[in-house]
């Protein structure tokens, strides 16, 4: 949770209620749930498998924590039930973030805080510079704009907040490196593997955007990448605290 949403911390009280979207795995709705225990936390995801991952990580010493399937679009939580309502790394994905944000916005009590961080892929910055790794991010920002999503989110999230009627809002940024040699290992393996086995190649060879073996030269790419001493790997991210 300090690397993603420590930007929240001084707003977690005991008994808070909060809901996750977007939960993932359920690390970060774990955490929040130790924060404020007992207050309830409840992470959501749109797809059962996920929820059931999730639902399986939860140590036996939390038990104020719960995970669900769900639509950002239309929540299955009466107005403003809640007094944080927290997504990481959601909006980019989202073909309508402002409506999902007014979505997030009824569910929050008076005084609420909303929480919200993405990353800004027009933003990150690495070296050296490898061709392959150039065509990477092309592909990805083409695949944004065939998709009707934002990779961008970043730049956007306080204009979004706005937008959805937040006007008290705090915004902020942070960044995530990855340079020495275990987290370049990370950051490689984890986009080495997705750019041949994952939706974003399926998407990319299916959008026309690259074949087969495109794709196995980027992910050799970031195998290179990973062995360069002086790898390095930016990625800046958004942070805006909304209260309702």
């Amino acid at each position: 949770m300090e690397n993603s949403a420590d930007y929240l911390t001084p707003h977690l009280v005991s008994g808070a209620r909060i809901l996750d979207i977007g939960s993932g795995p359920g690390s970060i709705t774990i955490d929040l749930a130790r924060r404020v225990a007992p207050g309830p936390v409840i992470g959501i995801e749109p797809v059962e498998a996920i929820v059931e991952t999730a639902t399986t990580a939860i140590p036996g010493d939390v038990d104020n924590v719960c995970f669900e399937t769900g639509d950002v679009y239309a929540l299955a939580h009466d107005d403003a039930s809640f007094d944080i309502v927290h997504a990481h790394q959601v909006l980019q994905h989202l073909r309508e973030p402002v409506t999902a944000l007014r979505e997030m916005r009824r569910v929050l009590r008076p005084g609420g805080v909303l929480a919200v961080r993405d990353a800004d892929y027009g933003g990150m910055i690495w070296a050296p510079e490898i061709p392959a790794l150039t065509n990477w991010m092309k592909i990805y920002q083409e695949m944004g704009v065939q998709l009707g999503v934002e990779p961008n989110a970043g730049r956007h999230l306080l204009g979004w907040t706005m937008a959805a009627g937040f006007e008290t809002i705090e915004p902020g940024a942070s960044v995530w490196t990855y340079a020495t040699p275990e987290q370049r290992s990370f950051w490689a393996g984890t986009w080495a593997e997705r750019v041949v086995a994952s939706d974003f190649a399926s998407h990319a060879v299916g959008m026309g955007l690259a074949t087969k073996a495109d794709l196995i030269k980027i992910s050799e790419a970031w195998r290179v990448w990973e062995r360069e001493p002086s790898g390095f790997f930016l990625i800046p991210n958004t942070e805006i605290l909304g209260w309702r």
